[in-house]
Formats: C-alpha cells, structure tokens, sequence
C-alpha cells in the first residue's frame, strides 16, 4: 500500500535531520552503551536515553517534514534503530512503538481527525513526546490471536469512558499518547483505538501503573501494567474505531512490513552488538597454553564465520523488506513474517554460537555477552510469534487459506 511519507533524502533535509548522519549516530550509539548495564541491572527506565534520542531529533522521525520532523522514510527510520539498539536495546524498543504510532498517523488512508495527528506530531517535533498502542490484556491475550478486549468505552453525554487493564504497556513511565484498543458498550460493539493523552489518563476516577515487569532481557523497557478507571475522551478520541468483522484479516501489508521491519533491525542489531564485542574479546585473550590469541585458532575462525554468514542473511532479508515497502510494494503480512522468524532465529543463532567461543567468560556478567543473550530471547515473543507465522506459511504453501 502507497503511503503519504516523503522519503528521506539527507540532501535536501532540515538542519534536523542530520543527526542521521552515520558518525552522529555512532555518537549516539556509544552514549547509549555506556549507560546499558547499569539500566539493565537495574531494571531502570532510560530516561536520559530518551532525552538524548530527543536532542537528536530522532523522536519525530516519522512525522512529516512540513509538520517539523524528518519524514523518514522506513530505511532512514531502521538506521535509528539500528543505532539505538546496538547501543541500548530498550530504549530503541520504546522508539519503535512511537515510530508504529506515528506511522499509522501518516498514511493516505489514515482515520485520524486531522487536529489530533497535528497535535501528535507537534508534541513530538517539540516536547520528544511519546506513544505506544496499548493492546494485550490478562484475559484476551494479544489481539492477534482474536477475541474481544475487555476494555471497555462508554457513551458519556458527547464522549466516551475507557476503563481497562492492559500487559506490556512499553514505555508507560514517559507515554504522553496512548492508543488503547478497546470495544464500545453498543449492542454491536465496535473494536478499535481510543487516543488517551496522558493528561487524560492522570484525571480519571483512578489509575494505577503495576510495576510488575521483571524480566529476562530488555529489563529497561518499563512494560509494565496499566489499570484504569473512567478516563473520559472527547468523541473525536475514538480515532479508528470499526465493526469487529473489519479487523478480522489482522494488520495490513504496510502496517506489518514497518513493524516487522523495525523488530527485525532491533534484535539482528543486539547481535550484531555480540558479535563485535567477541571479535574483540578473540582478538585480546592469549591463553598461556597458546602463546597467541584465541582469533588465530581455525575452528575460531570458522565459528565467526558462521555468525557471519548468519548476519549476512539477516541483512538481505531486512533489506529486500525495507527496499520493497519504501517502493509502495510491501510483501504480504505472511511472507514479512518470514523475514521475521528467519531473522529472530539467526540471531538468537549468532549470540548462542558467541557464548560457545567465549565459556565463562561471555556468561559473567562484568561483560555485555550475557546481557546481549538474555536481551536476543525476547525475540521470540514478539507479534507475530513463530506458530503463527508457520500456519499462515502453511496454510499459503498447501493452498488452504483461511
């Protein structure tokens, strides 16, 4: 599907667009490094990331330029995460989701009012303002799997009352924008977003954030629990809201290509992080029983090899993705869920074949190895998850669609 984003062309961009610039990115990639142990220890949110990110101008990548952002296109905004997760992955994590968010505002098809996408982008453009689509439930699950959320929103005179429960709100410590997913009290409920401005939020009968994300890997991400009470919305605030049955084929070409695109970049970039701090770690450690370090040894070689080739791959299938959507021509969700499966699992790969050649000393945790390991794991339980992305990958091959 064509989309209205203006791709990126550092040529032609404002002044602040060039924090895209490699070596800027660099900068801000070794900044993030510096800080991710003590935040993965931690389990603390990134709040001087975020900043960071912010000064750059990177967190209104995707808002249009003549709304004051960069109207990157989906290859420039993969760059930024690449940068950011190489260096810290949950803050570029909580980036993606703004960017998903953003870029549902910018399409030619989008429902959105116009006054209240102004008033995104701008807080954004200005404030580094935040935002993320607030989905999963106790109950419900991913909405993925179908099913009707329990979040419920109710007539009240003009506007509507929201109350619910959401898992895995990334980012709620620093979200100004958040897009709910939930149902109407109508006799034929209506299914969709609800934009909650956290001033919202914070005026509602009640609210509570459940600190309850203690995590294997990207520990500072801050995807906790939300419950909340009566937040009352103005109409307008139901910003794509429709017939359940209109939902039923599950995200669009774009909509899935950008997110799996982005995911993907994250989680090859974490291995990529491993594997430079293992060429690093063979190119320094000289056991005394060798007289010479561990990278002269063949079978070293050979296994480096082998992380080569597996992020080799995992840079032609992200590639082929990128170069395919920013062209107007995403792949079908269930082909980009290829991509996705074949790119989680080679980098889960690269990092399992890193501890190999490093032992103890990759498993210890005064070295980032074991933190790039745990942080890789939690590729595998991101929408879509790999069953689902082999039965759609079936059903296609043995001609049984559903």
């Amino acid at each position: 599907m064509s989309s209205t984003v203006v791709p990126f062309d550092a040529r032609s961009a404002p002044a602040a667009s060039q924090p895209l610039d490699p070596a800027a990115l660099e900068r801000l990639r070794a900044q993030l490094a510096s800080g991710a142990a003590a935040l993965d220890r931690d389990a603390a949110f990134p709040f001087e990331n975020l900043a960071a990110v912010h000064e750059a101008g990177l967190v209104a990548a995707v808002v249009p330029r003549a709304a004051g952002g960069l109207g990157a296109n989906l290859a420039g905004t993969a760059r930024i995460i690449a940068a950011l997760a190489q260096g810290e992955p949950s803050t570029a994590l909580i980036l993606v989701m703004t960017y998903m968010v953003h870029r549902g505002t910018v399409r030619a098809d989008s429902q959105w009012p116009k006054n209240l996408r102004a008033r995104v982008w701008q807080s954004a453009v200005e404030e580094g303002a935040l935002a993320n689509a607030l989905r999963v439930e106790p109950e419900l699950g991913s909405p993925a799997r179908g099913g009707l959320p329990e979040t419920l929103a109710r007539r009240r005179g003009s506007g509507w009352s929201l109350s619910g429960h959401k898992l895995y709100t990334t980012g709620i410590a620093a979200l100004r924008w958040l897009l709910v997913w939930g149902r109407t009290d109508e006799a034929e409920p209506r299914v969709g977003f609800f934009l909650v401005p956290r001033a919202a939020l914070e005026r509602a009968r009640s609210y509570r954030i459940v600190e309850s994300w203690n995590h294997l890997g990207l520990r500072a991400s801050g995807s906790h629990e939300l419950v909340f009470e009566d937040v009352r919305l103005p109409a307008e605030h139901a910003v794509d809201v429709r017939r359940a049955a209109q939902w039923a084929g599950g995200p669009d070409a774009d909509q899935s290509a950008w997110m799996i695109a982005l995911l993907a970049t994250l989680y090859d970039s974490i291995a990529r992080a491993a594997r430079d701090w293992l060429v690093g770690f063979l190119a320094g450690r000289r056991p005394t029983s060798l007289g010479a370090p561990l990278a002269t040894l063949p079978r070293v070689q050979q296994t480096v090899g082998e992380i080569e080739a597996l992020l080799w791959a995992n840079r032609v299938l992200i590639d082929g993705l990128i170069q395919s959507t920013d062209r107007g021509e995403p792949p079908r969700p269930s082909d980009a869920g290829l991509v996705k499966i074949n790119v989680t699992r080679n980098a889960i790969r690269a990092v399992d074949l890193a501890l190999q050649l490093s032992g103890n000393h990759g498993l210890t945790r005064l070295n980032p190895l074991e933190r790039h390991w745990r942080d890789v794991q939690c590729s595998r339980i991101h929408t879509p998850q790999d069953d689902s992305i082999l039965l759609g990958a079936g059903l296609a091959a043995l001609n049984l669609g559903r």
